[in-house]
């Protein structure tokens, strides 16, 4: 029998408070946050749950989940993951394909390949002449990608060539992915602040790209498809989980995603007992599926600490972007509670399969049905629910429970040698899924990375940045629509003893960003024992 489960008090413990949320259609009132991140001494003085249940006490400077040196096990995972980007390289171009041997790639699938890079080189799997020598040559091929009509890089390009390809792999325009675009803009983020010395580098390559059409005036995201008659189509790109982690992306670089990062549209589906967000916008009218998966609130989690893009505080016990920490957090535990009802191991995510239909949204709730999974023309895939490896690994890293521990040991074996892990592990018992990708290793790695440093982004690059200052006085930064010079500053310093707000109804649902939690629990979950898995209590 399982040992209860020690959740951490992570979302409901570290962020802000406010109103019940509807049981339809939401509003999350998001007003600015002027209270400051607190100093890790002063958030240490709060009430609250920290990983290791410390009693009532908030360790701001640890991060959630799991933290510590690698065991000897996940050394030797690492080095698998690695050997993905080994085996898939392509040294023409420095890319690295997105499926084992095809060699095509997205500028999704580059993230994840940076992610992996990094990974590599702060574990020690990599010396820092591999990392710089694999660096340089990605970022050179990015500075001097084709893009498409000029403006940004195209949904998809030969990873042996460069050239701009469909998904066949043909050469072609396809249009662009403001969500692609938005994860690569982390990564390059990330590179940047990590690494002074390549800052140059990574902002050359944005600074060749047009963001008029990507951004609209309200802040939300475009990307732009191929219509009828060879004709670009440009279209509201995210949904509820990826769009505000892609928004991130940009607002990282200095733009406005007002819109783009909102909750609202949303609604609330209760799946096994647990509120779960879910986008509100009809798909029927607007054109687009929503569907519920881990994967954008998990990276968010591995890479950003689900913090506000303006928040370099360096406090990774603490979530500024509140809400978003308590979607992530709803989002882990219906997963959890569908294993204590049924006993099926759960990690969703969208990923590739072998054969038709190729790929697959391995959804927690899709189309109106909880635990859909659909291929993209909407095709009901029911043999094709996985557990994702990178969900679980990732999942593993950010929730410190026995659950994630169990998804972790169902995992961590299946791999191929010198191939990198396999996608997933299939839910039916049909065995595993047996394909390696670019996203699938990099996410491992990166969770990996998590572990042993906390949350990737960290701020250690405070010199000028060509980004702020190239094309002033020219007009090209208008042209381009370029955010002017960006100044990131700090939130300033919450008062000693602010406390959240006490007179709400439901005390469990986040606004945004930060307050201290209160000195004594005000909500106790129940400890549920449907199944005979244990939880244990969780104060907030």
């Amino acid at each position: 029998m399982l040992k209860p489960v020690k959740t951490t008090a992570m979302a409901l413990s570290l962020i802000a408070l406010g109103a019940a949320l509807p049981t339809g259609i939401g509003r999350v009132n998001a007003t600015a946050v002027d209270a400051p991140l607190p100093t890790a001494s002063g958030a240490d003085k709060a009430a609250g749950l920290s990983g290791q249940e410390r009693e009532g006490r908030i360790d701001a400077s640890r991060p959630f989940g799991r933290h510590g040196a690698l065991t000897a096990q996940e050394r030797a995972m690492a080095e698998t993951a690695w050997s993905y980007f080994v085996a898939s390289y392509q040294p023409e171009t420095g890319l690295v394909n997105s499926v084992g041997a095809y060699p095509s790639t997205t500028m999704w699938d580059t993230a994840s390949y940076l992610s992996g890079l990094v990974s590599a080189y702060e574990l020690q799997i990599i010396d820092k002449r591999e990392f710089d020598r694999r660096a340089v040559k990605v970022l050179a091929t990015l500075r001097n990608l084709d893009l498409f009509q000029g403006d940004l890089p195209n949904k998809a390009y030969n990873a042996k060539t460069a050239a701009k390809v469909d998904y066949l792999n043909k050469p072609g325009e396809i249009g662009y992915s403001a969500l692609d675009i938005g994860r690569l803009l982390v990564w390059l983020k990330i590179i940047k602040e990590r690494y002074p010395h390549l800052a140059g580098s990574v902002d050359n390559v944005v600074l060749r790209w047009n963001f008029c059409d990507v951004i609209g005036e309200g802040g939300q995201l475009f990307g732009v498809t191929i219509g009828k008659g060879g004709k670009p189509q440009l279209l509201q790109e995210g949904r509820l989980g990826y769009e505000e982690y892609a928004a991130k992306g940009f607002q990282l670089w200095g733009f406005n995603t007002t819109e783009a990062s909102r909750a609202e549209p949303f609604q609330i589906v209760r799946i096994n007992g647990v509120d779960v967000p879910a986008d509100g916008r009809d798909p029927r009218i607007f054109k687009n599926q929503n569907y519920v998966v881990s994967e954008g609130y998990v990276l968010e989690g591995l890479e950003l600490n689900w913090d506000r893009a303006d928040d370099t505080s360096g406090l990774p016990g603490i979530a500024s972007d509140g809400w978003r920490a308590d979607f992530a957090d709803r989002i882990y535990e219906v997963q959890e509670r569908r294993f204590e009802e049924t006993g099926i191991l759960t990690a969703r995510s969208e990923h590739q399969v072998e054969g038709a239909p190729y790929f697959v949204y391995d959804a927690i709730f899709a189309d109106g049905y909880a635990w859909n999974t659909l291929d993209p023309a909407q095709g009901y895939q029911p043999d094709r629910a996985a557990v994702s490896t990178k969900t679980a690994i990732g999942m593993w890293a950010l929730w410190d429970t026995d659950y994630t521990q169990l998804l972790f040991d169902h995992v961590a074996s299946q791999s191929e040698p010198d191939k990198g892990f396999d996608e997933g592990v299939y839910e039916n018992g049909s065995g595993v899924i047996p394909l390696q990708t670019a996203n699938n290793n990099g996410i491992i790695l990166a969770a990996l990375l998590y572990k042993v440093q906390g949350p990737i982004l960290q701020y250690r690059n405070d010199l000028p940045q060509l980004w702020d200052k190239a094309l002033s006085g020219t007009g090209l930064r208008a042209n381009r629509c370029l955010p002017e010079s960006l100044e990131i500053q700090s939130l300033p310093l919450l008062a000693e003893d602010a406390a959240c707000p006490s007179d709400i109804a439901d005390p469990s649902v986040t606004i945004t960003g930060y307050c201290r939690p209160a000195r004594q629990p005000r909500l106790i979950r129940k400890a549920s024992n449907r199944s005979g898995f244990k939880r244990s209590q969780l104060k907030v």
